[in-house]
């Protein structure tokens, strides 16, 4: 009885920790700092450097204060993320977006590497397969004609003489 006093205890204890953890996460979810890293780290600079925008960090680039002020101004309108995302590939082009979108035709860009991978590691097994098959095939008819051919046995008799091989063959 008191082991399931003790186990209730702990399991109860285990529900406590974990329903704090999820409100400390929610809480950093509304905060707008979080999300504000969160979003210039999802966004190219558009000055053409390839950094993220939020890391852009040469001297006098021409883009990234105007758009991290933009993304400030769409941040304290309230606007979801998916709408600023929208926003600033209206108005910058999709290149402006960090990940291509999981939609349309922007999804071969996520399915493709993959894709390509797979296909050379089939590729790959299907070759050294059809290498070793052919290999342990061509060794085995080798060695059936090798014993087959009593007329090349003084030709055989001959080579291990001038080479000095001593082979049971």
């Amino acid at each position: 009885m008191r082991f399931l006093r003790s186990s209730s205890f702990w399991i109860k204890s285990t529900q406590a920790l974990l329903l704090a953890i999820a409100v400390c996460f929610s809480l950093g979810a509304s905060n707008t700092s979080a999300r504000y890293n969160d979003l210039n780290h999802r966004l190219m600079c558009g000055c053409g450097c390839n950094q993220l925008l939020g890391e852009c960090n040469h001297v006098g680039c021409p883009a990234s204060p105007a758009m991290l002020q933009e993304l400030s101004k769409y941040l304290q309108a309230g606007l979801s993320d998916q709408a600023i995302l929208t926003k600033f590939a209206n108005e910058y082009g999709m290149t402006v977006l960090a990940a291509p979108p999981k939609s349309g035709f922007n999804l071969v860009a996520w399915i493709a590497p993959f894709a390509v991978l797979a296909a050379g590691l089939l590729g790959t097994i299907l070759l050294v397969r059809r290498w070793s098959i052919g290999a342990s095939g061509d060794a085995a008819a080798a060695a059936a004609e090798a014993k087959a051919t009593p007329e090349l046995d003084p030709l055989r008799e001959r080579i291990r003489r001038e080479t000095g091989a001593e082979g049971d063959n």
